[in-house]
């Protein structure tokens, strides 16, 4: 799992953004966001493009997580509560996993470990192995 770890710190979006994947393992993975300001929008809570995109990338890792490439064919994300301040976390796990098609659920909490969003997402299952050693010695 450690190779699927350093696979995602490929992700340019996500490093651009500060989001640090944490965990990885067979249909699941946690990932973090420390808000700063250029994470806030007009009216000064979290911007859902920075939630969403937090939840995205823990879902990528988890849908990914068993070597063949998954890409997302449907998401949809349910803000809950504001945040100003502080840590989210993503935290995404399988609930089916079939030949083709995979779904998960991601939750996005606080560090009181509030939910502020739940994210939801199915993947398609290609043919393709992920080449998690490409770029590694």
């Amino acid at each position: 799992m450690e190779n699927l770890r350093q696979f995602f710190k490929n992700d340019k979006f996500a490093e651009y953004v500060g989001i640090q994947l944490l965990e990885v393992d067979k249909g699941y993975a946690k990932a973090k966001l420390e808000l700063a300001k250029h994470h806030l929008n007009g009216i000064d809570i979290a911007h859902g493009a920075a939630i969403f995109s937090l939840a995205d990338l823990a879902f990528a890792a988890a849908s990914n997580s068993h070597g063949n490439a998954a890409v997302a064919i449907n998401v949809s994300i349910s803000y809950l509560k504001a945040v100003t301040e502080g840590i989210l976390f993503a935290e995404a796990k399988e609930v089916s996993l079939k030949p083709k098609l995979a779904t998960y659920t991601v939750q996005i909490t606080d560090e009181q470990d509030d939910i502020i969003a739940i994210f939801q997402g199915t993947v398609y299952r290609k043919k393709d192995k992920l080449n998690v050693q490409k770029n590694f010695p």
